[in-house]
């Protein structure tokens, strides 16, 4: 079987993956200094960490950096996707396309396809500040290349 990426929720995943992220993350975030300390803190040997921690990343760390494709759900009020455009300016996106479609029962689904190389903020927190914002029923980042 060739490689190939995949995107699985994280409870499908064996707990060693999981463990493995979670010690990368404290590393990297400097909680920890040394891959023992990491290893110790989250429960599995050194050789797990280094058969697997090349292997699984977040998406959000995989993603970062490129050209993704956001889905979000709006409520249809004048001024809400306005918001979300300010938000991505803020942040660093640089938008590339914009569509909406007709709103149906008050909620409208628009895509954004936006160059992520130069935001200012994590992946994750870019989604976490935009499902914040007044009026944002769904957000979320679908793909990525």
């Amino acid at each position: 079987m060739k490689p190939g990426y995949y995107i699985v929720e994280g409870s499908a995943l064996p707990e060693i993956f999981i463990k493995v992220v979670e010690a990368k993350q404290y590393l990297s975030s400097g909680k920890v200094r040394t891959v023992k300390e990491a290893v110790n803190k989250v429960g599995i040997s050194r050789s797990a960490f280094y058969k697997y921690k090349d292997l699984i990343s977040p998406f959000y760390e995989m993603a970062s950096g490129k050209i993704l494709t956001f889905y979000m759900v709006l409520e249809d009020e004048p001024g809400i996707l306005s918001g979300v455009l300010r938000m991505f300016a803020k942040s660093g996106a640089n938008i590339l396309t914009i569509n909406q479609s007709i709103p149906v029962n008050g909620q409208a689904p628009v895509t954004i396809t936006a160059d992520t190389a130069s935001l200012t903020v994590s992946l994750q927190s870019f989604v976490r500040r935009a499902l914040e914002l007044n009026g944002v029923i769904k957000f979320e980042a679908l793909a990525g290349k």
